[in-house]
């Protein structure tokens, strides 16, 4: 397309442009704002860590926080610029096109559009994916993984990604074709109930393709957690280690499960970095979420949001508004939903606060729990000082940026608040 073109754009084209521009300049304005916090703070000890963190585990903390902000700086230009000109060299307008030749049916057309688009994708991630772990991560003691156990895990998750999407695609595709008027809600039932089905068949047969799940050794630790959980109205059906330790040195615990009965996950990491009461801390805090239904209510805003989302496309790609603002030679529906993702991204990034006040107001009521069943607040106090150790947390966020990008509150405040809760 001529640039002499772009100056008849009407209205609601320059709107989504500024809207876009405002949008990416701010979030790279947060990062800024985080970087010179962080110099500017970066060599002071919170109270809460006096005692607890030198001057060189100060440094090493500051150092990483700043290669991962440079090196996410670089990786989101190179991302933005490939979206725009993807979408503004007439590639997205040629690739339509294409496909279209080939006169496929609908569905067929689907996969054979972005099937290509996610691959192409995912091999230009390769580099920043390499460096990140292999540079970044290794330099700071992180990575664990050989480079044939990266390529191993890059071609499971893309086998496994290539038959969920397409499955779930197909599906979709399939709906709309077979209910024009009431597709929106038809696609929203759908990936609703694959999210629900995932939850129940991702721990039994997509997670240990990647890594080896067995009993812990301790097996008077495994009966504290058993009768923690007991305690929270939790039935358990297994605690199991988790081999984290052959591909990170960076620490996780989590619960899988759907109603009463849950299965617990622990990081062989966890393991060997806290004690007892620590690990028991975080779990309690863990079973705080279930207890006050925090992962129920989070669904019920998400697949909210969902189907209104939904709704809102569906009107948007039964019409021609997309394809004319963005000066298209056709209306292709799969070159509009490439276009309605970048509107999305742009007007539904002022969400991200709002999710994150929800997220941190959750988090604190876990804390609050987890002192409660415990009966004491130096557990939890002690595994977050542990993990922000261990994973070389940034102690000095700007208040701003973590309004933005924190679903969990800073650390510092978190240890702040615990104090409340009397031993």
């Amino acid at each position: 397309m001529q640039f002499s073109e772009y100056l008849h754009m009407n209205t609601f084209f320059i709107l989504i442009l500024a809207a876009y521009a405002i949008v990416r300049g701010f979030d790279f304005y947060l990062d800024w704002l985080n970087y010179l916090h962080l110099k500017k703070y970066g060599h002071l000890i919170p109270d809460e860590f006096q005692g607890k963190v030198d001057d060189g585990l100060l440094k090493r903390t500051a150092d990483y926080t700043v290669d991962k902000i440079r090196f996410g700086f670089i990786q989101t230009v190179f991302d933005e610029i490939l979206i725009l000109v993807f979408i503004f060299s007439g590639l997205l307008d040629w690739y339509s096109a294409f496909i279209g030749s080939m006169k496929l049916n609908f569905i067929v057309s689907g996969l054979v559009f972005f099937l290509p688009l996610i691959y192409v994708k995912t091999i230009l991630d390769m580099p920043f994916d390499l460096y990140g772990t292999f540079k970044i991560e290794k330099k700071y003691g992180f990575n664990k993984m050989s480079f044939g156990l990266w390529l191993s895990d890059l071609v499971k998750s893309l086998l496994i990604s290539t038959i969920l999407f397409s499955l779930l695609i197909s599906g979709a595709l399939a709906l709309i074709l077979a209910s024009p008027a009431f597709w929106w809600l038809l696609v929203w039932a759908l990936f609703f109930l694959f999210s629900i089905f995932m939850m129940y068949i991702s721990p039994y047969v997509i997670e240990p393709l990647f890594n080896k799940y067995s009993p812990l050794d301790d097996e008077s630790l495994s009966a504290d957690i058993s009768s923690l959980m007991s305690r929270a109205g939790l039935k358990i059906s297994k605690v199991q280690k988790m081999d984290a330790s052959k591909r990170t040195g960076h620490s996780n615990a989590y619960f899988t499960g759907i109603g009463h009965v849950k299965r617990i996950v622990l990081f062989d990491t966890l393991i060997k970095q806290m004690d007892k009461s620590e690990i028991l801390a975080v779990l309690a805090h863990e079973a705080g979420h279930w207890k006050c239904k925090h992962i129920l209510k989070l669904l019920f805003i998400v697949e909210t949001g969902a189907l209104l989302m939904t709704y809102v496309a569906f009107q948007l790609l039964g019409s021609d508004i997309l394809s004319r603002t963005f000066m298209m030679s056709g209306d292709d529906f799969f070159a509009k939903l490439v276009l309605l993702g970048f509107v999305a991204s742009t007007f539904t990034y002022p969400l991200a606060p709002l999710f994150n006040i929800i997220s941190r107001k959750f988090e604190w009521q876990a804390d609050k729990f987890a002192c409660g069943l415990t009966g004491e607040n130096k557990g939890l106090a002690s595994a977050l000082v542990k993990l922000t150790q261990e994973n070389l947390s940034n102690l000095h966020p700007h208040p701003l940026y973590a309004k933005f990008h924190y679903s969990h509150p800073p650390v510092v405040e978190r240890l702040k608040y615990l104090r409340k809760f009397k031993d």
